[in-house]
């Protein structure tokens, strides 16, 4: 019988395995390489997020230090290109978070998100399942009573009902027929079931000695069945098998595999990989992979290609690790599951610190990390064991900015975002404004107890704030140059 401590690691190792969080892992050995592209390779779709393509306006009030703030904002559909192909339709679930047009993106779960300690998540799903586009214009609009809908002001209807329970704010369309649905959406929704992955290996890295089964790993997806792989470089011989160890180039749903390594093969590592054309299950949570960019959740797919890959580790003696990373959102981290399958102890460092697995056993590692704050560390071991975790945390939404004073003005949702400082890097919005083209950052403006226009989508000027902003600039450069001059003169005198 497991021990508390014991039943605990397997628990952590099953959350770990399950795991779509924000974890990038590339393996690199003598024998080849498995490298990863994304966060948490072990499964699901990579995408590309592109522009706001299907909305209409829609007002947002919120109270801030006591005082009513209104922001008039363009809601509705973007789009998303799958890596391997497809393209997806999602809305937003953070609103006060800019979006960036050709930041990476990656299918996770909702505890790998804002979702993870929101009660109102299932209501978000059951908006989506019973909304545009899953549901054509004119049916959505018989059932809420309305006519004259469009697809924008269904879009925008749709993403207001959805951000009331995302971000807790009044959301209402302008559009008189687009509120009544919103209206609707809002009072009928009832919690839905999270859905699963489309695609995903568990666990993500495993290890053993050569000449036996390594594993298992389980398939798990919405697909019909999954095709099976070793990663170009492992070393001849080396395969996927079932329990009985017989070949396998195909899997179904909840199938458990293995590595099949020859006996007597040199240390080292390698990689398989799944890989299986579906559509994405609705509600899918999608988080940005290096840069914080607003989180998206799933309206629509396409059939789409989606992809997952699992690390494998061996040696006929010392140490042989295997390593999981798990984004903790509920504990405000990472978690580094490291196992050691060999005999002798193994040492790593992680973040300045030694940490020491001993043969056979397994650690549990917590790494504290800031919301937002990006992180990259590389784990080594022997026969070339690495592996490189690479992501950032967005565990929140973002909250309300504080009250504006005389001295320090406060940023709005709406206020146009910075860009990232990537090079090549397109802008993006404040808030739901849509992503922007270009080398800067565009989007609405908004003031405490007004509304304006939305700069992105009506066509206005996104330079206005940038020129006032020089100017303001200036005067203070100016002013600040006086004051030098004056008290040097006063020294010198």
């Amino acid at each position: 019988m497991l021990s508390v401590r014991g039943r605990d690691v397997v628990r952590r190792l099953a959350a770990a395995a399950l795991v779509s969080g924000l974890v990038a892992a590339g393996v690199t050995g003598a024998a080849g390489s498995a490298a990863a592209k994304g966060p948490a390779d072990n499964g699901g779709a990579s995408t590309v997020l592109g522009r706001l393509k299907i909305s209409a306006k829609v007002k947002v009030t919120e109270k801030v230090d006591g005082e009513e703030r209104v922001w008039e904002k363009s809601g509705g559909l973007f789009e998303m290109k799958v890596e391997n192909g497809g393209n997806l339709q999602t809305y937003c679930i953070d609103f006060r978070t800019s979006a960036y047009e050709d930041k990476e993106y990656k299918e996770v779960g909702w505890d790998q998100s804002s979702l993870h300690d929101n009660p109102d998540a299932g209501k978000i799903l059951w908006i989506l399942e019973n909304s545009y586009p899953n549901i054509p214009v004119a049916a959505l609009g018989e059932k809420a009573g309305v006519k004259g809908l469009t697809r924008e002001t269904a879009a925008a209807a749709t993403q207001a009902a959805i951000w009331r329970y995302s971000d807790k704010v009044d959301a209402t369309p302008v559009d008189g027929n687009a509120r009544k649905v919103t209206e609707y959406l809002f009072g009928k929704a009832v919690k839905a079931r999270e859905p699963k992955s489309s695609l995903s290996l568990s666990p993500a890295s495993v290890a053993g000695r050569a000449g036996d089964r390594l594993g298992p790993i389980k398939v798990s997806t919405n697909a019909a069945a999954a095709t099976l792989s070793v990663v170009p470089g492992a070393p001849a011989g080396t395969g996927v098998v079932d329990k009985d160890g017989k070949p396998v180039t195909e899997a179904r749903d909840g199938a458990e595999v293995f590595v099949d390594v020859p006996q007597d093969t040199e240390g080292g590592t390698a990689g398989i990989r799944a890989e299986a054309t579906t559509k994405v299950p609705l509600g899918r949570a999608f988080v940005s992979v290096k840069e914080k960019s607003q989180t998206m959740i799933l309206a629509g797919s396409s059939s789409s290609t989606v992809t997952a890959e699992a690390a494998a580790a061996w040696a006929e003696k010392g140490a042989v690790p295997a390593v999981t990373v798990a984004k903790d959102c509920a504990g405000g981290g990472l978690e580094v599951i490291a196992s050691n399958k060999g005999d002798e102890d193994w040492t790593f460092e992680l973040k300045g610190t030694a940490h020491t697995v001993p043969g056979g056993e397994t650690k549990v590692i917590p790494v504290e990390l800031a919301e937002d704050e990006a992180y990259k560390f590389t784990l080594t071991g022997p026969n070339d064991f690495e592996q490189t975790f690479e992501g950032v945390l967005d565990c929140e939404t973002a909250t309300p900015a504080p009250k504006p004073s005389a001295t320090t003005p406060g940023a709005a949702p709406s206020t146009p975002a910075p860009a990232p400082s990537v090079k090549g890097a397109k802008g993006g919005t404040g808030g739901m404004g849509g992503t922007t083209g270009g080398d800067t950052a565009g989007g609405s403006t908004g003031t405490t107890g007004s509304t304006t226009g939305d700069l992105a989508a009506t066509g206005g000027s996104g330079a206005t704030p940038v020129i006032a902003g020089i100017a303001v600039a200036l005067v203070v450069v100016g002013g600040g140059a006086m004051f030098l001059l004056r008290r040097k003169k006063t020294t010198d005198d």
